[in-house]
């Protein structure tokens, strides 16, 4: 079975995406991963809005459906052989449930997370 590519649309500009997106690097080992940064990167050819691409994390596995948030995840999860294990248990419905509501969570702190991490995490 052959593996499958997973699009990644992400906010280059946050400090907190950088830094997911960097671990997503090193872990995509057998260049499963197309990242696209939103923040820098022309929308042509991109599913939405500029806008709706930079709210919230989108993935796509090949032609599949657009996936965000936790669903977005879970698929990015997925294709990783070290985190697929993660990204199984996190389709679970009860578990996705879950992932769900704590990603909107998240997105609710974000811009005070962001904050944070542009002092902490950019530091030289």
């Amino acid at each position: 079975m052959p593996a499958k590519h997973v699009t990644v649309w992400f906010d280059g500009a946050c400090p907190l995406c950088r830094r997911e997106i960097s671990l997503l690097r090193r872990l995509d080992r057998h260049g499963l991963l197309r990242l696209v940064d939103v923040s820098t990167a022309t929308t042509a050819g991109c599913p939405l809005d500029r806008a709706t691409l930079l709210a919230r994390f989108h993935a796509q596995v090949d032609d599949g459906p657009l996936l965000d948030g936790a669903a977005a995840f879970a698929a990015v999860w997925c294709a990783l052989p070290r985190l697929r294990l993660l990204g199984r248990v996190a389709r679970w419905p009860l578990v996705a449930r879950l992932l769900a509501r704590a990603y909107e969570a998240f997105l609710r702190q974000r811009p005070r997370l962001q904050v944070l991490a542009a002092r902490w995490l950019d530091r030289p």
